[in-house]
């Protein structure tokens, strides 16, 4: 049986997409390729999803079965040795959940991640001392100094994909009582954060907008999510959203396109790139 994993890689949910795309182009249904691997179904399907490592010998079985052409083949083999490989995360491990890894290796491989959070700062735009006073506040299920350090020293890690060359265009819409609920009981802690926010407002590479109060109710008004979009073709977009022990990864196409909407229904209610830089010195002066 193929080595399971606890989370896939981007590449893995890519290749094994693939997988199935030319399976079908092949016209041979699941059971029909589990007989030439000599395998369960099942070993087939996790596969396709990704649930399970890109096992080579069993690849280089079904391709040839499918009749995929020599070179194509050993190109499809290299790159599922490099989705193989653990991504620079896995060395947070011990206090990375399972079902954040994905998030995690979604957001590295993103041409645009849009979101939109109705309670913290996002990770990616969060100074050291705001992250460490929210996980302080036990909002990641465990207080214990040594792992607040490291999921502090991940979420800083993460925001390394900022700065790399060729970043993501980050697009968020925060909630105003984002900026009203004060974080750690310094007023530096608050004040340093709107700063960065500001700072982060001008680079060209972030959209930041404020749900206001007054613009009333708006039909995000639920839960905050992530939509991810990729340049890879084989990968659609794909939407997270977080609950207490775990998150949802959807990516149907109707689920998406309605996550979507409302992210582009909120956008033209929030208060403008301009007029969010205003909101965010007022509520900086204030503290």
């Amino acid at each position: 049986m193929s080595e399971r994993r606890a989370a896939p890689t981007v590449g893995q949910v890519v290749l094994g997409r693939r997988l199935q795309e030319l399976r079908e182009a092949a016209g041979l249904r699941r059971e029909e390729a589990a007989r030439v691997l000599r395998v369960a179904p099942a070993t087939v399907r996790r596969m396709e999803t990704a649930e399970v490592a890109l096992k080579i010998p069993y690849l280089q079985v079904l391709l040839t079965a499918y009749e995929v052409p020599a070179e194509e083949i050993a190109a499809f083999v290299r790159l599922a040795e490099g989705a193989n490989r653990p991504g620079w995360w896995q060395r947070y491990h011990d206090v990375l959940p399972d079902w954040f890894s994905l998030h995690v290796s979604l957001e590295g491989a993103a041409r645009i991640i849009r979101s939109y959070e109705p309670h913290f700062v996002p990770g990616l735009l969060q100074t050291e001392p705001y992250a460490r006073a929210v996980l302080e506040a036990g909002t990641v299920g465990q207080v214990r100094p040594l792992d607040v350090e490291r999921h502090v020293a991940l979420r800083l890690a993460r925001q390394k994909l900022l700065t790399r060359e060729d970043p993501p265009h980050l697009w968020v819409i925060m909630d105003e009582t984002v900026l009203r609920r004060p974080v750690g009981i310094r007023s530096e802690v608050m004040r340093d954060q709107l700063d960065r926010l500001l700072a982060a407002i001008e680079n060209p590479c972030i959209t930041l907008q404020v749900a206001e109060y007054a613009s009333g109710p708006h039909p995000g008004t639920h839960t905050p999510f992530v939509l991810f979009r990729f340049a890879e073709p084989e990968l659609p977009d794909m939407v997270y959203s977080e609950y207490l022990t775990g998150a949802l990864y959807l990516d149907s196409r109707a689920e998406v396109a309605m996550h979507l909407e409302v992210l582009d229904h909120m956008s033209a209610r929030s208060a403008s790139v301009q007029r969010t830089r205003t909101i965010l010195r007022e509520y900086r002066d204030a503290f």
